[in-house]
């Protein structure tokens, strides 16, 4: 069995209750990072195995997990924050287990882009999810693809790389689109940053930039 456990955002309290039975039943939480799924756990006094899961070694762990749990093993994924397997690890090992006939449930609970969205106060009822742009390669075809797209469009990005991708969403898609910023999402100093893509540009070039990161653009319009 594996269980795909969304992780609070930001405050810890945006836990579901089934999320925290589930930590508690499983044999092993598989963790992003070890140690921030330990903060976690140790808030809610929750005692488990944890396993490193992540990028950089879930080619080489997975078939030693799929034969664990096909030996009876329930096993829980969580990453760092949010729902796995959304701009984050889960979708090879997910994949894996319906593969091999291994019942796999995900949980409903935190991701960012949700909420980021429905504030943004532009249109939420059809959207285009890209989680990150591509760095290098691509990059220039898809933003040249999303400037004809007529659905509200929705970016993960770092604090460092902010300015840049609002700039290039000018160049590509012209200054007045609406435009939506949030940052530190459930956290204090939570912000959310309205307007066109020109005035948030300007608002960010302003300041110092910390947090994760949702941009949310409005589609073209005839």
């Amino acid at each position: 069995m594996l269980y795909l456990v969304p992780t609070p955002i930001g405050n810890l309290k945006d836990i579901t209750l089934r999320a925290l039975e589930v930590l508690k039943e499983v044999d092993v939480i598989l963790a992003e990072d070890t140690r921030t799924t330990s903060h976690l756990l140790n808030h809610y006094q929750i005692t488990k195995q944890l396993s490193p899961y992540h990028q950089h070694n879930e080619h080489k762990v997975l078939q030693h997990l799929v034969s664990q749990m096909l030996e009876g093993k329930k096993m829980a994924i969580v990453t760092d924050a949010g729902t796995p397997g959304i701009s984050d690890p889960a979708f090879l090992l997910t994949r894996e287990c319906i593969k091999v006939g291994i019942k796999v449930e995900c949980l409903p609970g935190a991701t960012a882009f949700v909420p980021a969205l429905v504030n943004s106060g532009i249109p939420a009822n059809r959207f285009c999810f890209e989680g990150f742009l591509p760095l290098k390669k691509g990059r220039q075809t898809l933003l040249k693809r999303l400037a004809d797209e007529d659905r509200t469009l929705i970016f993960y990005e770092s604090p460092m790389r902010l300015v840049k991708t609002l700039e290039e969403f000018i160049s590509f898609f012209g200054g007045d689109r609406p435009c939506s910023v949030s940052r530190e999402l459930s956290k204090m100093f939570e912000e959310n940053k309205q307007g066109t893509l020109a005035e948030v540009t300007a608002y960010f070039k302003a300041k110092t930039v910390k947090g994760e990161i949702v941009i949310v653009v409005g589609g073209k319009t005839t």
